[in-house]
Protein backbone atom coordinates (compact mmCIF):
# COMPACT_ATOMS: atom_id res chain seq x y z
CA UNK A 1 0.00 0.00 0.00
CA UNK A 2 1.27 3.13 -1.29
CA UNK A 3 1.73 6.23 1.72
CA UNK A 4 -0.72 8.88 1.44
CA UNK A 5 0.52 11.74 -0.52
CA UNK A 6 -2.58 14.24 -0.90
CA UNK A 7 -4.80 15.46 1.71
CA UNK A 8 -7.58 15.01 -0.38
CA UNK A 9 -8.27 11.50 0.66
CA UNK A 10 -11.68 10.21 2.34
CA UNK A 11 -12.16 10.87 5.76
CA UNK A 12 -15.61 8.30 5.42
CA UNK A 13 -16.10 5.08 3.94
CA UNK A 14 -18.92 3.00 3.26
CA UNK A 15 -17.63 -0.33 3.28
CA UNK A 16 -20.87 -2.11 3.08
CA UNK A 17 -23.40 -4.20 3.12
CA UNK A 18 -24.49 -4.82 -0.72
CA UNK A 19 -28.17 -4.80 -1.30
CA UNK A 20 -28.91 -2.93 1.98
CA UNK A 21 -29.33 0.61 0.14
CA UNK A 22 -26.36 1.83 0.46
CA UNK A 23 -26.34 2.90 -3.89
CA UNK A 24 -29.24 5.24 -2.62
CA UNK A 25 -27.42 6.61 0.30
CA UNK A 26 -24.56 7.13 -1.92
CA UNK A 27 -26.09 9.71 -3.94
CA UNK A 28 -28.05 11.31 -1.35
CA UNK A 29 -24.83 11.97 0.67
CA UNK A 30 -23.25 13.43 -3.01
CA UNK A 31 -26.61 15.87 -3.11
CA UNK A 32 -25.26 17.52 0.57
CA UNK A 33 -22.88 20.78 -0.31
CA UNK A 34 -20.18 20.23 2.80
CA UNK A 35 -19.82 16.48 0.90
CA UNK A 36 -17.72 15.16 -1.69
CA UNK A 37 -18.54 11.42 -2.58
CA UNK A 38 -16.07 9.61 -5.40
CA UNK A 39 -17.37 10.41 -8.73
CA UNK A 40 -17.01 6.20 -9.03
CA UNK A 41 -19.28 3.73 -6.41
CA UNK A 42 -17.09 1.00 -5.82
CA UNK A 43 -13.84 1.87 -6.78
CA UNK A 44 -12.93 -0.93 -4.32
CA UNK A 45 -9.74 0.48 -4.35
CA UNK A 46 -8.97 -1.13 -0.90
CA UNK A 47 -9.24 -4.86 -1.66
CA UNK A 48 -6.68 -7.29 -2.68
CA UNK A 49 -9.25 -9.92 -4.15
CA UNK A 50 -10.70 -7.74 -6.24
CA UNK A 51 -8.08 -7.71 -9.39
CA UNK A 52 -8.31 -10.03 -12.75
CA UNK A 53 -5.95 -13.02 -11.64
CA UNK A 54 -8.55 -13.55 -8.96
CA UNK A 55 -11.17 -13.71 -11.26
CA UNK A 56 -13.04 -16.99 -13.05
CA UNK A 57 -11.01 -17.26 -16.41
CA UNK A 58 -14.40 -16.70 -18.51
CA UNK A 59 -14.64 -12.74 -16.55
CA UNK A 60 -10.84 -11.92 -16.50
CA UNK A 61 -11.18 -10.31 -20.21
CA UNK A 62 -14.63 -8.40 -18.79
CA UNK A 63 -12.90 -7.09 -15.65
CA UNK A 64 -9.91 -5.95 -17.53
CA UNK A 65 -11.87 -4.15 -20.02
CA UNK A 66 -13.61 -2.51 -17.24
CA UNK A 67 -9.92 -1.38 -15.58
CA UNK A 68 -9.31 0.38 -19.12
CA UNK A 69 -12.54 1.45 -19.47
CA UNK A 70 -12.16 3.18 -15.58
CA UNK A 71 -8.32 4.82 -16.58
CA UNK A 72 -10.16 6.61 -19.19
CA UNK A 73 -12.78 8.10 -17.86
CA UNK A 74 -9.88 9.36 -14.83
CA UNK A 75 -8.16 11.06 -17.50
CA UNK A 76 -11.63 12.75 -18.42
CA UNK A 77 -13.87 15.16 -16.44
CA UNK A 78 -15.54 13.00 -14.57
CA UNK A 79 -18.38 14.69 -14.47
CA UNK A 80 -20.92 11.85 -15.06
CA UNK A 81 -20.88 9.80 -11.71
CA UNK A 82 -20.18 5.88 -12.93
CA UNK A 83 -20.79 2.55 -10.84
CA UNK A 84 -17.59 0.19 -10.72
CA UNK A 85 -14.17 -0.20 -11.20
CA UNK A 86 -12.03 -1.98 -9.66
CA UNK A 87 -9.45 1.34 -9.24
CA UNK A 88 -5.57 -0.47 -8.35
CA UNK A 89 -3.34 1.64 -8.64
CA UNK A 90 -2.97 4.47 -5.89
CA UNK A 91 -2.20 7.52 -8.38
CA UNK A 92 -5.77 6.69 -10.05
CA UNK A 93 -7.13 6.08 -6.46
CA UNK A 94 -6.09 10.15 -5.99
CA UNK A 95 -7.67 10.90 -8.82
CA UNK A 96 -11.04 10.54 -7.80
CA UNK A 97 -10.88 13.25 -5.26
CA UNK A 98 -8.67 15.54 -7.12
CA UNK A 99 -12.42 17.87 -7.65
CA UNK A 100 -12.30 18.73 -3.83
CA UNK A 101 -12.92 22.07 -2.86
CA UNK A 102 -13.21 22.24 0.27
CA UNK A 103 -15.87 19.71 1.46
CA UNK A 104 -15.68 18.65 5.39
CA UNK A 105 -16.70 15.09 4.42
CA UNK A 106 -14.77 13.15 1.77
CA UNK A 107 -16.03 9.74 0.97
CA UNK A 108 -16.59 6.45 -1.10
CA UNK A 109 -18.14 3.63 -1.13
CA UNK A 110 -17.52 0.09 -2.26
CA UNK A 111 -19.93 -2.10 -0.40
CA UNK A 112 -17.68 -5.35 -0.80
CA UNK A 113 -15.47 -3.73 1.69
CA UNK A 114 -16.97 -5.28 4.42
CA UNK A 115 -16.75 -8.77 3.30
CA UNK A 116 -13.17 -8.83 2.23
CA UNK A 117 -10.40 -9.58 4.62
CA UNK A 118 -7.82 -7.17 3.04
CA UNK A 119 -9.91 -3.85 2.81
CA UNK A 120 -9.97 -3.65 6.90
CA UNK A 121 -5.70 -3.63 7.29
CA UNK A 122 -4.96 -1.91 3.90
CA UNK A 123 -7.78 1.10 5.00
CA UNK A 124 -6.15 1.41 8.47
CA UNK A 125 -2.51 1.64 7.19
CA UNK A 126 -3.88 4.27 4.52
CA UNK A 127 -6.22 6.55 6.11
CA UNK A 128 -5.81 5.59 9.95
CA UNK A 129 -8.29 8.17 10.91
CA UNK A 130 -11.78 7.41 8.02
CA UNK A 131 -14.41 6.57 9.68
CA UNK A 132 -16.47 3.55 8.53
CA UNK A 133 -20.50 3.62 7.72
CA UNK A 134 -22.18 0.27 7.79
CA UNK A 135 -25.79 -0.69 6.55
CA UNK A 136 -26.37 -4.24 7.27
CA UNK A 137 -29.71 -6.10 6.16
CA UNK A 138 -31.58 -9.36 6.91
CA UNK A 139 -29.25 -11.62 5.13
CA UNK A 140 -31.60 -13.79 3.90
CA UNK A 141 -33.34 -10.86 2.48
CA UNK A 142 -29.89 -9.33 0.85
CA UNK A 143 -29.04 -12.93 -0.62
CA UNK A 144 -32.68 -12.79 -2.17
CA UNK A 145 -32.14 -9.53 -3.35
CA UNK A 146 -29.11 -9.76 -4.99
CA UNK A 147 -30.30 -13.13 -6.87
CA UNK A 148 -33.91 -11.23 -8.12
CA UNK A 149 -31.49 -8.53 -9.33
CA UNK A 150 -29.14 -11.31 -11.46
CA UNK A 151 -31.94 -12.65 -12.50
CA UNK A 152 -33.62 -9.20 -13.61
CA UNK A 153 -30.16 -8.11 -15.74
CA UNK A 154 -29.89 -11.82 -17.26
CA UNK A 155 -26.90 -13.31 -15.54
CA UNK A 156 -28.82 -16.00 -14.19
CA UNK A 157 -31.68 -18.30 -15.47
CA UNK A 158 -31.98 -21.28 -12.66
CA UNK A 159 -33.50 -21.12 -9.25
CA UNK A 160 -32.62 -19.85 -6.19
CA UNK A 161 -31.72 -22.93 -4.70
CA UNK A 162 -29.66 -23.90 -7.30
CA UNK A 163 -27.86 -20.26 -7.07
CA UNK A 164 -27.32 -21.81 -3.69
CA UNK A 165 -26.07 -24.68 -4.27
CA UNK A 166 -23.47 -23.13 -7.17
CA UNK A 167 -22.70 -20.59 -4.52
CA UNK A 168 -21.37 -23.36 -2.02
CA UNK A 169 -19.46 -25.20 -4.46
CA UNK A 170 -17.81 -21.88 -5.60
CA UNK A 171 -17.19 -21.23 -2.37
CA UNK A 172 -13.48 -20.01 -1.74
CA UNK A 173 -12.50 -20.11 -5.36
CA UNK A 174 -12.42 -17.54 -7.97
CA UNK A 175 -14.61 -14.46 -7.95
CA UNK A 176 -17.60 -15.45 -10.52
CA UNK A 177 -21.61 -14.45 -10.43
CA UNK A 178 -22.00 -17.59 -7.57
CA UNK A 179 -18.58 -16.54 -5.40
CA UNK A 180 -18.89 -14.25 -3.27
CA UNK A 181 -22.58 -14.93 -2.82
CA UNK A 182 -24.24 -16.36 0.54
CA UNK A 183 -20.49 -15.22 2.29
CA UNK A 184 -22.02 -11.83 1.75
CA UNK A 185 -23.99 -11.77 4.56
CA UNK A 186 -21.53 -13.39 7.19
CA UNK A 187 -21.81 -10.07 8.97
CA UNK A 188 -20.43 -11.15 12.55
CA UNK A 189 -16.98 -11.76 11.69
CA UNK A 190 -16.54 -8.72 8.86
CA UNK A 191 -17.79 -6.45 11.58
CA UNK A 192 -15.75 -7.27 13.95
CA UNK A 193 -12.49 -7.23 11.79
CA UNK A 194 -13.11 -3.49 11.38
CA UNK A 195 -13.59 -3.28 15.55
CA UNK A 196 -10.15 -4.93 15.99
CA UNK A 197 -8.82 -1.59 13.67
CA UNK A 198 -10.83 1.23 14.11
CA UNK A 199 -12.01 2.85 17.54
CA UNK A 200 -15.45 2.08 18.31
CA UNK A 201 -16.26 6.18 18.25
CA UNK A 202 -15.33 5.93 14.46
CA UNK A 203 -17.42 2.88 13.56
CA UNK A 204 -21.42 3.38 12.49
CA UNK A 205 -23.63 0.33 11.94
CA UNK A 206 -26.85 1.24 10.45
CA UNK A 207 -29.52 -1.21 10.00
CA UNK A 208 -32.04 -1.24 6.68
CA UNK A 209 -34.86 -1.92 8.30
CA UNK A 210 -34.56 1.30 10.06
CA UNK A 211 -33.42 3.58 7.02
CA UNK A 212 -36.07 1.85 5.14
CA UNK A 213 -38.59 2.67 7.98
CA UNK A 214 -37.66 5.96 8.58
CA UNK A 215 -34.70 6.93 5.70
CA UNK A 216 -34.62 10.89 7.54
CA UNK A 217 -33.81 9.89 10.62
CA UNK A 218 -30.74 7.39 9.96
CA UNK A 219 -29.77 9.83 7.68
CA UNK A 220 -29.73 12.98 10.04
CA UNK A 221 -27.69 10.50 12.62
CA UNK A 222 -25.10 9.66 9.72
CA UNK A 223 -24.57 13.73 8.84
CA UNK A 224 -23.92 14.25 12.75
CA UNK A 225 -21.61 11.44 12.36
CA UNK A 226 -19.71 12.56 9.74
CA UNK A 227 -19.85 16.26 11.65
CA UNK A 228 -21.87 18.19 8.64
CA UNK A 229 -25.04 20.51 8.84
CA UNK A 230 -27.85 17.62 9.63
CA UNK A 231 -30.60 19.95 8.79
CA UNK A 232 -29.66 19.18 5.33
CA UNK A 233 -32.74 17.54 2.89
CA UNK A 234 -31.49 15.58 0.05
CA UNK A 235 -34.58 14.76 -2.83
CA UNK A 236 -35.00 11.24 -2.21
CA UNK A 237 -37.61 10.39 -4.80
CA UNK A 238 -35.48 8.20 -6.54
CA UNK A 239 -34.03 4.72 -5.28
CA UNK A 240 -31.38 2.87 -6.86
CA UNK A 241 -30.69 -0.39 -8.06
CA UNK A 242 -33.44 -2.07 -5.89
CA UNK A 243 -34.69 -5.59 -6.56
CA UNK A 244 -37.96 -5.71 -8.58
CA UNK A 245 -40.62 -6.91 -5.83
CA UNK A 246 -41.08 -10.47 -5.77
CA UNK A 247 -44.52 -11.58 -7.46
CA UNK A 248 -46.51 -15.32 -7.18
CA UNK A 249 -44.01 -16.41 -9.94
CA UNK A 250 -40.75 -15.50 -8.05
CA UNK A 251 -41.11 -15.45 -4.54
CA UNK A 252 -38.66 -16.91 -2.04
CA UNK A 253 -40.16 -20.60 -0.97
CA UNK A 254 -40.42 -21.42 3.17
CA UNK A 255 -37.66 -24.65 2.61
CA UNK A 256 -35.01 -21.96 0.81
CA UNK A 257 -35.56 -19.79 3.69
CA UNK A 258 -35.19 -22.22 6.46
CA UNK A 259 -32.08 -23.16 5.12
CA UNK A 260 -30.46 -19.66 4.50
CA UNK A 261 -31.72 -18.93 8.40
CA UNK A 262 -30.11 -22.27 9.61
CA UNK A 263 -26.60 -20.99 7.24
CA UNK A 264 -26.96 -17.41 9.40
CA UNK A 265 -27.93 -17.92 12.39
CA UNK A 266 -24.58 -18.86 14.24
CA UNK A 267 -23.56 -15.62 12.83
CA UNK A 268 -26.45 -13.50 13.00
CA UNK A 269 -26.39 -14.82 16.99
CA UNK A 270 -22.73 -14.11 17.15
CA UNK A 271 -23.58 -10.42 15.40
CA UNK A 272 -26.41 -9.50 18.35
CA UNK A 273 -24.57 -10.06 21.02
CA UNK A 274 -21.60 -8.21 19.75
CA UNK A 275 -23.87 -4.85 18.32
CA UNK A 276 -26.25 -5.21 21.61
CA UNK A 277 -29.25 -5.58 19.10
CA UNK A 278 -32.09 -7.93 19.07
CA UNK A 279 -31.85 -9.58 15.74
CA UNK A 280 -34.26 -12.81 16.26
CA UNK A 281 -36.56 -11.43 13.94
CA UNK A 282 -33.46 -12.36 11.19
CA UNK A 283 -34.18 -15.96 12.27
CA UNK A 284 -37.78 -16.41 12.08
CA UNK A 285 -40.04 -18.67 10.08
CA UNK A 286 -41.60 -16.04 7.59
CA UNK A 287 -40.23 -12.96 6.63
CA UNK A 288 -40.59 -10.63 3.18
Amino acid sequence: MTPPQNESLPNFLIVGAPKSGTTSLYHYLAQHPDIYMSPIKEPSYFMDEVRPENFSPEAQDRVRRGMQSVRQYLSGNMQERRFGGPVTSWEDYLKLFREVSGQKAIGEASVAYLWSESAPRNIAAAIPQAKIVMMLRNPVERAWSQYRQAITMGLVQHSFREHIRRNREHEGGCLCIYNPFLELGLYGEQVQRYAALFPADRIRVYWYEDYRDSATKVFRDLLRFLEVDENFQPDVSRRYLEAPPPDGACALESADRRYLQDYYREDVLKLAEYVHRDLSGWLEAERL
